[in-house]
């Protein structure tokens, strides 16, 4: 064979494997941001699906199992719908009363979640303060 014939097949492979390997990274970041009250009506149609969704925390429904490494929650909306969560990983450190918690991963015919990412945030956090300029003049000086 010639030297540019080997090195268009090279190429070619290299160019192949890496099309291969972008479809195979993007496909959970190709997942659907869906509400409980979505996922609770018809979680037949999201099955085999990547899917994120969020919820407030049911602290009372927390189960850690540290043998098994295993998480399972509620969390609901403000509409009342409550979802059923499953996860085989570590508890997040702020995992309890007022958080809101994000999960990413699938639902099953029973209606329970999988999660393969578990996130928490707390809305206190992220709310603003409101500005008073008199408190900020006395500051300065």
């Amino acid at each position: 064979m010639k030297k540019n014939k080997k090195m268009l097949i090279g190429c070619s492979i290299i160019f192949v494997a890496t099309i291969v390997l972008l479809i195979g990274a993007t496909t959970k970041a190709s997942g659907s941001e869906l509400t409980l009250q979505e996922i609770i009506q018809e979680p037949h149609k999201f099955q085999g699906r990547f899917i994120m969704t969020q919820g407030d925390l049911i602290e009372k429904s927390i189960q850690w199992d540290a043998d098994l490494i295993q998480l399972s929650f509620k969390i609901e909306d403000e509409f009342g719908n409550v979802l059923t969560v499953v996860h085989q990983g570590v508890k997040p450190d702020n995992f309890s009363e007022d958080v809101i918690v994000i999960v990413e991963g699938f639902i099953h015919d029973d209606g329970i979640f999988t999660a393969e990412k578990v996130q928490t945030k707390c809305p206190s956090k992220y709310e603003g303060e409101e500005y008073d300029p008199e408190l900020h003049e006395k500051e300065i000086e």
